[in-house]
């Protein structure tokens, strides 16, 4: 799929994508279970690339903790969005429209580098993920929300640690299967990867 293919289908589903509880955000319940899952893990006042950062909720929640946030997607109407979210929630962060796969940002620039739902979707992920560790400072962080779908698309947590054990050693898997971080049960394998260099 060219990338303008894949940039429309993003754009298409903007007006929408905030509807479904995990991707907006706007429950409370949904979004204070993301709270504290990730804030937890987070350095204070770290420097966060969000990669693949949607309708930007997870940049805004980021934000209000303090975060220094830049976000990239290849959609344009989805970063107005995450701009617009940002600039409503009073928070400063700066998105950007870009490819993901190679984010347009310096080596070595961010303490935390965030991807949700976006590793299975890269056309190469190891060449993404090698990209996505190279904007690391030395002991930096990296937090990967992934899943295999019922769909059948996606990525095992195996699969992704597999992929992050050939540039990391230190690399832990946590399943997310409480409902409330997706507004209802699942039935798929979803998990968050955390690899501190």
């Amino acid at each position: 799929m060219a990338d303008v293919t894949v940039a429309e289908y993003w754009d298409a589903q903007a007006a929408t994508f905030d509807e479904e509880p995990d991707h907006g955000l706007t429950d409370a319940t949904v979004r204070q279970a993301w709270a504290d899952l990730l804030l937890p893990r987070i350095p204070a006042a770290a420097t966060v690339a969000d990669l693949g950062c949607g309708t930007g909720s997870l940049a805004v929640l980021l934000g209000q903790a303090r975060h220094r946030v830049r976000g990239v997607d290849l959609a344009p109407r989805m970063v107005e969005a995450a701009r617009a979210k940002a600039d409503t929630a009073g928070v400063r962060a700066d998105f950007v429209v870009g490819d993901a796969a190679a984010p347009p940002w310096a080596p070595g620039s961010f303490d935390v580098v965030l991807g949700r739902h976006v590793l299975w979707a890269m056309p190469h992920p190891e060449a993404a993920l090698r990209e996505w560790l190279r904007l690391l400072r030395p002991d930096g962080l990296l937090l990967l929300v992934e899943g295999r779908w019922s769909t059948g698309g996606g990525l095992t947590a195996a699969e992704t640690e597999e992929l992050v054990r050939r540039h990391r050693s230190a690399v832990d898997v946590e399943r997310l299967d409480d409902p409330v971080l997706w507004g209802g049960a699942i039935s798929d394998e979803r998990y968050l990867l955390i690899s501190r260099g």
